[in-house]
């Protein structure tokens, strides 16, 4: 039995708690890799989770924190063993089980990812299910056949960590990227990562929607959701389409489907979490090899986990640019 720190949020009848405290290594849920975290990161799930009313964490205490990347203490599967670097993101982790915001977590086997060569543990973070969630998007558009000469991709919510994720990772590429962002002070940023050309959020949501804006974009990636996927999707070129991964800008679609039967766009719907495990493994390793942002250093800055509780609120005051790693050594 071991003591570790971890992020904790707690409800009982005194109200609602958040805070660093000790937990045991036995107290951990059950799974056949126990693991030394040494980096997780911060996402605006893990910002919801940090709420009382975040609808995230549906169970007292619990550790959140939906990334983690780390070395095998001890392992109950030959698939790995002790000293192995492997990285969890998606499934249950900070959701229905104990995350990734601490120093010790134990896990399914069948959740871990062998850190690829090429990707420091900060690195994976870096990437983390933002990083993952980009690459699954751009996956899915050059399966669609969108090429770099095929010409611009759009991506909204840019200054976020799917978004700069995305970014960077098209522009690594060789796509002519257009980025979308609601923070004017990111333009500078969002250019080093690799944007050609910066649009303000309200060009994006204009006064008088229409059901077939003027054709701009041979693909996009959308963060947001909402009237802004409406209008990107009315403004793709013929036969281009869209990877819808967020909904930052609200549930609703309120679209039509003239794009799609006068254009023939298409929207493709992205999902992380229950991606299967052969996907990742060879997203995880292109991440670490030819999709490697060059711009990666740029993406991310590392916080301590004391850190952590203010930053759950700022990110979501939509206050934080690109990745939060949290370095569990510091």
């Amino acid at each position: 039995m071991t003591s570790f720190q971890a992020l904790t949020v707690d409800k009982t009848a005194a109200g609602f708690a958040r805070e660093i405290r000790e937990w045991q290594t036995e107290e951990l849920p059950e799974g056949e890799l126990l693991i030394r975290v040494s980096h997780s990161s911060l996402n605006y799930k893990d910002g919801l989770a940090g709420k009382e009313d975040g609808k995230i964490v549906s169970r007292y205490p619990f550790i959140p924190g939906i990334d983690l990347v780390g070395a095998v203490v001890s392992s109950a599967d030959a698939a790995f063993a002790a000293g192995d670097e492997v990285l969890v993101t998606g499934y249950g982790l900070g959701v229905s089980h104990f995350g990734g915001l601490a120093e010790y977590a134990r896990v399914p086997a069948a959740w871990a990812v062998p850190l690829p060569a090429g990707l420091a543990p900060a690195e994976a973070m870096a990437c983390g299910t933002a990083g993952f969630t980009a690459a699954l998007c751009v996956s899915r558009l050059l399966a669609h056949g969108l090429a770099p000469d095929a010409g611009p991709v759009l991506v909204t919510g840019a200054s976020g960590g799917v978004g700069g994720a995305a970014v960077a990772l098209l522009a690594r590429l060789g796509f002519t990227v257009a980025a979308a962002t609601g923070k004017p002070a990111a333009e500078g940023w969002l250019r080093q990562l690799g944007a050609a050309e910066i649009l303000p959020r309200e060009e994006l949501l204009p006064a008088k929607p229409r059901a077939l804006a003027e054709p701009r974009w041979a693909g996009a990636v959308d963060c947001v959701g909402g009237a802004v996927l409406a209008h990107a999707l009315a403004s793709l070129r013929y036969g281009g389409a869209a990877a819808a991964c967020g909904l930052a800008g609200g549930g609703n679609l309120p679209a039509t489907v003239f794009p799609f039967i006068l254009r023939g766009v298409s929207l493709l719907g992205i999902d992380s979490v229950e991606c299967p495990m052969d996907e990742r493994l060879r997203l995880w390793k292109l991440l670490a090899s030819d999709w490697k942002p060059e711009a990666l250093p740029l993406l991310y800055r590392e916080i301590a986990l004391a850190e952590v509780p203010d930053a759950m609120d700022a990110i979501l005051r939509g206050e934080v640019q690109g990745r939060l790693v949290v370095n569990l050594s510091r």
